[in-house]
């Protein structure tokens, strides 16, 4: 394991923490003064300014799932008093930790919200360096023509913003007249992405559910309605976050 990753896992901090933390000569593995690329196996000894460091005494972080309702706010306090997913039942049973969302969803957009116990996690998941894929069913007034689809997938510049490329893929024919459901998959996710790319091809987005964030599936969650993700799928994100931060380290 990466000694960064260890680091936050056991709750020093996030992992550029770790680094500057490492780069200062504080860690120490096996009796060494640790260095970037040290790595840590079960059973070492890691000391933080002389004071053992274990992934035994930290928490993992916490993940839940939640189907967004639609004319729900994505916000912890709205000053038009208008409800937000905080305010949800689900959000109020007795025992559930502070919750922050990863991204966010337009208040007329429903579907699946991640939410963390864990900020440096959910800043991570956000990230666009780790290029999570985000799938949304989506239903717009008109179609567009191969032409547009492969300029989607290239990726387009709107406004000054460069958005990366996304897939539009239209679904079986469901008998529809002006409208046209698509099946889109993001790796980035800025504001309100999917509505201003559809606007400027002409089209009107009115629908639009995501149904998976990264490994995580909406599945048969009902609207409303919040569901943890198990331990054991938190520690394979993890892992997986920090190869993918291993490979961008690499690249740059």
């Amino acid at each position: 394991m990466r000694l960064n990753v260890f680091l936050q896992r056991a709750g020093v901090g996030s992992r550029r923490e770790a680094e500057r933390l490492v780069e200062q000569g504080r860690i120490q593995v096996n009796g060494a003064v640790a260095q970037a690329t040290t790595p840590v196996e079960e059973g070492d000894a890691v000391l933080l300014d002389g004071k053992p460091v274990s992934l035994a005494a930290a928490a993992l972080p916490r993940l839940f799932l939640l189907n967004k309702p639609l004319d729900v706010l994505v916000t912890n306090r709205d000053h038009q008093n208008r409800p937000t997913v905080f305010e949800l039942p689900a959000l109020k049973s007795p025992g559930l930790p502070r919750l922050m969302s990863v991204g966010r969803l337009d208040v007329n957009s429903e579907g699946l919200l991640v939410l963390s116990s864990d900020g440096p996690l959910a800043q991570a998941m956000m990230s666009p360096a780790m290029a999570l894929e985000r799938h949304y069913r989506v239903r717009i007034k008109g179609r567009f023509s191969e032409r547009e689809l492969a300029l989607l997938a290239r990726g387009v510049t709107i406004e000054g913003i460069r958005y990366r490329g996304a897939q539009f893929e239209e679904e079986q024919d469901l008998g529809g007249r002006s409208n046209t459901w698509y099946r889109v998959v993001l790796t980035e996710g800025k504001n309100r992405e999917i509505r201003r790319l559809v606007q400027h091809f002409g089209g009107l987005v009115n629908r639009l559910i995501r149904t998976q964030y990264g490994p995580f599936e909406l599945g048969d969650l009902s609207s409303g309605a919040l569901r943890e993700v198990p331990p054991r799928a938190v520690m394979r994100l993890m892992d997986d976050l920090a190869r993918r931060g291993a490979a961008q380290a690499e690249k740059n």
